[in-house]
């Protein structure tokens, strides 16, 4: 399936059938997702996987009446962590000089860069930054399962206290940003025949 396929395709599903994803090809959806691009590669969020069914009930009075939460074959939480700051400047260093086989003392110049770009931002505006990150990663999300032929919708209109109760994400130093539900549209879904609708390339594209 060519990409603009793939995107036409795709669509908000409102009803999911009971059909469950692949392990595999959920592995490699998450794997394309944590490849997704990332302000100075540090990744200020995590992906919740919650499979559970008796989870996903649980997390059906916060998805504000979207019974896709529950219906889906896996719900995908983006979260957001709350405290970024030196340490995530220095987990992310730490893993660079692993990967690329480097010292961290040659990477002091990087962490510093870091360090003082993050230092500039208070903590709501850190938090705020954090939350894009998220959102970068559930486009990837997004186009991703589309071109392997996954049905999915985005949902932001949930109360994200409510998830984080559930999920135990302030303990983990997370908070909610987006859900994502994941699986097999269901035959009765009407809205998969319907056209997409998007503003015309006249409209959306100016070139300057």
């Amino acid at each position: 399936m060519s990409i603009l396929t793939a995107l036409d395709w795709r669509y908000a599903v409102r009803r999911f059938a009971e059909e469950r994803i692949d392990e595999q090809q959920l592995e490699e959806l998450l794997t394309a997702t944590r490849m997704s691009a990332s302000a100075y590669g540090l990744q200020p969020y995590r992906l919740i996987v919650v499979a559970s069914a008796e989870v996903r009930r649980q997390l059906l009075p916060y998805g504000m009446g979207q019974e896709k939460v529950a219906q889906c074959s896996h719900l995908v939480v983006l979260a957001a962590q709350t405290e970024v700051g030196e340490q995530t400047v220095a987990s992310y260093v730490a893993q660079f000089a692993r990967v690329r086989d480097v010292p961290v003392a040659d990477l002091q110049r990087m962490s510093d860069h870091l360090n003082t770009a993050l230092a500039v931002k208070t903590p709501a505006q850190r938090l705020a930054w954090a939350h894009q990150q998220a959102y970068l990663a559930l486009g990837t999300l997004l186009t991703s399962a589309a071109l392997m032929g996954i049905d999915s919708c985005p949902m932001t209109g949930i109360e994200a206290d409510g998830f984080d109760r559930v999920l135990g994400l302030t303990e983990l130093g997370l908070t909610t940003s987006v859900a994502c539900a994941l699986g097999r549209r269901h035959p009765d879904d009407a809205n998969a025949r319907l056209k997409k609708v998007r503003l015309d390339h006249q409209t959306m594209v100016r070139v300057i």
